[in-house]
C-alpha cells in the first residue's frame, strides 16, 4: 500500500470540517484520558485531579499518537459530588475513571429541597478551571480548540445526584422529584457554561456533554421523551444562545430508538454528534445531516483485542465513516481504555492511515 503525505495538520482537518469542507484524511480523537495519564507516567486519577500533569499528559500523547487535542476533565459521573456528595478517585486495576462515594439525596423530599450549588467552587469544577486557565495558553497544530467547557448532559447529571437506580425508580413513583434535579442539572449546564464565556469568551471554546444514562438500556423510548427529550433541548438551546457555535455531545450505548427525539436537540452549526458502537454510523448520519459525525470502535477491542483483529476493526469503521456526507472523525465508542496495549493503539492508528484518506 502506498502511503499518501499529509496536506494539513490535525487542526486544518477538524477546521475543514467545520467550514462544511473536505480534510484531506480522517482526524482521530480516540478520547484518552486516563490512557494519556498511564503514557505520560503517572496514574489514571492524575488525568481528573491534577491540572498541570493532566493537561502535559494529553499534549505529549496526542503529539506522539498523531491524535487531534482537545483538552478536556470530565467523567461520567459528574453530578453527585458537584451537588454535595462525595468521590472516589480512581485506583487499582480497575477503575477508569471517579466513581460516587456518596449521594448528595437519597430520598425525593431530599431531592425537593436540593438547590443549585455555587458553581465556582461545586466539585471538580476548581479542578476543570484551573486545567482549562493552562490550556487556554497555548494552541497547538494539533488543536481546533483549546479551552473545553464540559458539565455533563441534563439527564445523566440529574440521576448522578441520587444514583441511577433511585432516580430511574422516581421516574415511574416521584416524577416531581425527578424533574426538580433534571431543571437543577439543566440550569448547573447552562451556569457552567455562562461560567466559562465569561472567564474565556465562546471562541475555541468546545462545551461537551454526555448521555449514557438515558440509552435504551435504562430507560424508554417514552421516557426519554418526556424526562430527557426537554431538558436537553433546553440545555442545548441556552448554549447557543449565549454564542457558542458548535456544541459537542456524546450519545452513549444503545440510543438507536430515541434518535427521533435527538434529532431535535440542536447541536450547533455545525456540532460534533459521537456515537457508540451501539449506533450505526450511517443511520446516525441521517438524524443529523448537518453535523459532523464521530465514532464508534467498539472500546473493548482495544483492550482485549489482538493488533491484528484491532486493525480490521478500524478499517471497517473508518470506510463507512468516510461515505458520510456530513464530514466524520474516527474515534472509540466512549474513552480509550486507559490499560489499552500500546500495540493495540497503533494498530488502530495504523488502520486509519492506511484507509483514512480522501481522494
Amino acid at each position: 500500500m502506498v502511503r499518501k503525505t499529509a496536506d494539513m495538520t490535525d487542526r486544518e482537518r477538524v477546521e475543514a470540517l467545520l467550514n462544511r469542507e473536505k480534510p484531506d484524511r480522517v482526524p482521530i480523537y480516540p478520547f484518552p484520558l486516563g490512557f494519556c495519564a498511564l503514557y505520560a507516567g503517572g496514574s489514571i486519577a492524575d488525568a481528573y485531579n491534577n491540572p498541570e500533569l493532566s493537561l502535559a499528559a494529553q499534549r505529549k500523547t496526542c503529539q506522539d499518537f498523531g491524535w487531534v487535542f482537545m483538552p478536556l476533565i470530565g467523567y461520567a459521573a459528574v453530578g453527585a459530588w458537584e451537588f454535595g456528595g462525595e468521590i472516589r478517585w480512581p485506583s487499582g486495576d480497575y477503575a477508569q475513571a471517579p466513581s460516587v462515594g456518596r449521594h448528595p439525596v437519597e430520598t425525593p423530599d431530599d431531592a425537593l429541597r436540593l438547590e443549585l450549588p455555587d458553581i465556582e467552587t461545586a466539585g471538580i469544577v476548581p479542578i476543570q478551571m484551573a486545567f482549562n486557565r493552562l490550556a487556554s495558553r497555548e494552541r497547538l497544530d494539533n488543536e481546533p480548540f483549546n479551552v473545553s467547557c464540559y458539565a455533563g448532559g441534563s439527564f445523566s447529571l440529574a440521576a448522578n445526584i441520587p444514583g441511577v437506580d433511585r432516580f430511574m425508580k422516581w421516574l415511574l413513583k416521584r416524577p416531581d422529584a425527578a424533574h426538580h434535579l433534571l431543571g437543577l442539572a439543566t440550569d448547573y449546564e447552562i451556569e457552567i457554561a455562562r461560567h466559562w464565556k465569561n472567564t474565556f469568551g465562546t471562541d475555541r471554546v468546545l462545551p461537551f456533554d454526555w448521555e449514557p444514562v438515558s440509552a435504551n438500556h435504562i430507560i424508554s423510548p417514552m421516557q426519554f421523551e418526556e424526562f430527557a427529550l426537554p431538558y436537553l433541548k433546553d440545555a442545548h438551546e441556552r448554549m447557543l444562545a449565549m454564542g457558542y457555535k458548535t456544541l459537542f455531545t456524546h450519545i452513549c450505548g444503545e440510543h438507536e430508538s430515541n434518535l427521533p427525539f435527538w434529532a431535535q436537540v440542536p447541536m450547533g452549526n455545525p456540532g460534533f454528534v459521537h456515537f457508540g458502537c451501539e449506533v450505526d454510523l450511517e443511520t446516525a448520519a441521517q438524524y443529523f445531516p448537518e453535523d459532523i459525525i464521530m465514532g464508534n470502535l467498539d472500546s473493548s477491542i482495544l483492550q482485549v483485542g489482538t493488533p491484528q483483529e484491532v486493525y480490521e476493526a478500524t478499517r471497517k469503521v473508518v470506510e463507512k465513516g468516510k461515505r458520510l456526507r456530513n464530514g466524520y472523525v474516527f474515534s472509540c465508542s466512549c474513552e480509550l481504555p486507559p490499560r489499552a496495549p500500546k500495540e493495540n493503539v497503533l494498530a488502530m492508528n495504523r488502520a486509519v492511515d492506511d484507509f483514512g484518506w480522501y481522494d
